[in-house]
């Protein structure tokens, strides 16, 4: 399982590195035009201008995250990154999303009557889970499709050709599994979220510890519009930047019962200086060949997360590399959420939690104690840079820069040629090929899985002439072999028919 999630945050990082610079201009914008977001400012003038500018360049690809997750998912699962992976993993997305959108095409065909909970649920389907699942399946389909043949009257749409084809009847058999099972689980976090409502301070720890935990899946948005929003008379968020504060009512008549901004204010120290803290350990723990570009992309993710809280670039940099630290880094949060509630610390957001939204709404009536961010920012600092290099070294976790050298093995040169020769003899050091049950290849290495790992012998594998062995998983193995590991894989594909 591991294996897989660290491959599919491999791929992620194609189009993850696209974000950073986009939350660092939408970060600038707001600064340059506060009306933009909703706080008080002009909205005219060259000033405002050029923040709108700022604020749309960002936003172009920060609103379109999902469909980048969609293309660069698939091409960096695909064999040699192929760029016809890509496309199908749009037609992937283009078919969920319409299949089962806002519009829910599948429920309208079977004349289905959807409770407004169903109608959120699908409303929120275009999120970065669905762009990722369509990545996935963009990837995955190319692999098993791209040599496909079909019959000489439907030869023209064989090979590559057919991969977004087969993607596409895929993606129609997944979109109507998540349009029964989307709005059922949707549901069940409204609810979840619904209970928590009068746990107070807690309440509002295990909100963002769910809120943060849930967006690799898309579904902190059922939680959101609990707490922000108002579907269930609550509206933290709304009634923030409406100006309104404890015992006040509310448009639609719901008296306000909470503390405002209880739910939101969390958010600060762990976006603007839990991320840089977090992103300095991930800069250090790196390997000194991979800082350079470690730096480039965690620091450029911990900029746009202390602007203007754009926190993704980061999340989705480790999330699936190293999950188990990612579920770590959401109770961060919820400790923190719910240490700021206690100490009546009060701010909200229009965008996100970042330095700009602080900034503009710290004049709003809810406004409470807006100084604490700085002996809170220091802590979370402090604490997510302890936690994530104590957790990073101590369990070899693969964050960016620790990732396995390719960059090494690219410079492998094999001591002959003979491809056949060298597949017999790994053939014969992963226990024959009845102990063999799946057969892939990377740049570098032969990604084999096996039945009994007992029947591994790295000794014999290594007289191959194979620069080394690794073994990621109990049935996983994985030869190092070099830029020429293409021919290996051919010749042992042969050997194991």
């Amino acid at each position: 399982m591991m294996k897989h999630l660290q491959k599919l945050g491999s791929a992620l990082m194609l189009p993850v590195a696209t974000l950073p610079i986009c939350g660092i201009l939408m970060g600038l914008g707001y600064a340059f035009a506060p009306a933009v977001m909703g706080a008080a400012g002009a909205t005219e003038g060259f000033m405002y201008a050029l923040g709108l500018f700022l604020v749309k360049a960002g936003g172009a690809l920060i609103d379109n995250m999902a469909i980048l997750f969609a293309i660069g998912t698939a091409v960096g699962l695909a064999k040699e990154n192929n760029g016809t992976a890509g496309l199908a993993g749009l037609v992937s997305w283009l078919m969920m999303t319409t299949l089962i959108g806002a519009t829910s095409a599948l429920a309208t065909a079977l004349h289905i009557e959807l409770s407004e909970v169903q109608n959120l649920a699908y409303a929120k389907i275009a999120n970065p889970f669905t762009g990722i699942l369509a990545g996935v399946l963009g990837g995955v389909c190319y692999n098993k499709f791209w040599n496909t043949k079909l019959p000489d009257f439907l030869a023209f749409f064989s090979g590559k050709r057919f991969v977004a084809i087969a993607t596409g009847l895929v993606s129609i058999v997944v979109s109507a599994i998540l349009m029964l099972a989307w709005p059922v689980i949707f549901s069940a976090l409204v609810a979840v979220g619904n209970a928590i409502v009068s746990m107070d301070a807690i309440g509002a720890g295990i909100y963002a510890f769910l809120n943060r935990l849930l967006i690799p899946f898309g579904l902190h948005h059922a939680l959101n519009n609990v707490f922000w929003f108002d579907t269930i008379g609550l509206g933290d968020l709304s009634a923030y930047w409406g100006g309104l504060v404890q015992g006040d009512t509310m448009a639609n008549g719901n008296p306000i019962n909470w503390s405002v901004g209880m739910y939101m204010a969390g958010f600060f120290p762990c976006m603007m200086f839990g991320i840089p803290g977090a992103a300095l350990a991930m800069v250090q723990t790196a390997k000194d060949s991979k800082r350079k570009a470690t730096i480039g992309i965690v620091g450029a993710a911990a900029i746009s997360a202390l602007l203007c809280g754009v926190t993704e670039p980061f999340e989705f940099a480790f999330m699936f590399l190293a999950f188990p630290l990612y579920i770590v880094y959401s109770l961060l949060y919820g400790i923190f959420t719910t240490v700021t509630v206690m100490l009546g610390f009060r701010a909200g957001f229009c965008f996100s939690a970042g330095a700009t939204d602080l900034i503009f709404s710290a004049s709003l009536p809810a406004a409470a104690k807006t100084w604490l961010i700085l002996p809170l920012g220091a802590a979370a600092f402090i604490v997510f840079y302890l936690v994530f290099r104590f957790a990073i070294t101590k369990f070899d976790l693969k964050t960016p820069g620790r990732e396995d050298d390719a960059e090494a093995e690219l410079k492998i040169e094999l001591a002959n040629n003979d491809f056949t020769k060298m597949a017999e003899i790994i053939l014969e050091g992963v226990g024959g090929k009845g102990n063999v049950t799946s057969i892939d290849n990377c740049i570098t290495r032969l990604r084999l899985e096996v039945k009994d790992r007992l029947l591994v012998d790295e000794k014999v594998i290594k007289s191959s002439g194979a620069a080394g062995v690794i073994r990621p998983g109990k049935t996983s193995v994985q030869v190092i072999i070099g830029p020429k590991v293409q021919f290996v894989h051919d010749e042992f594909k042969k050997l194991c028919k």
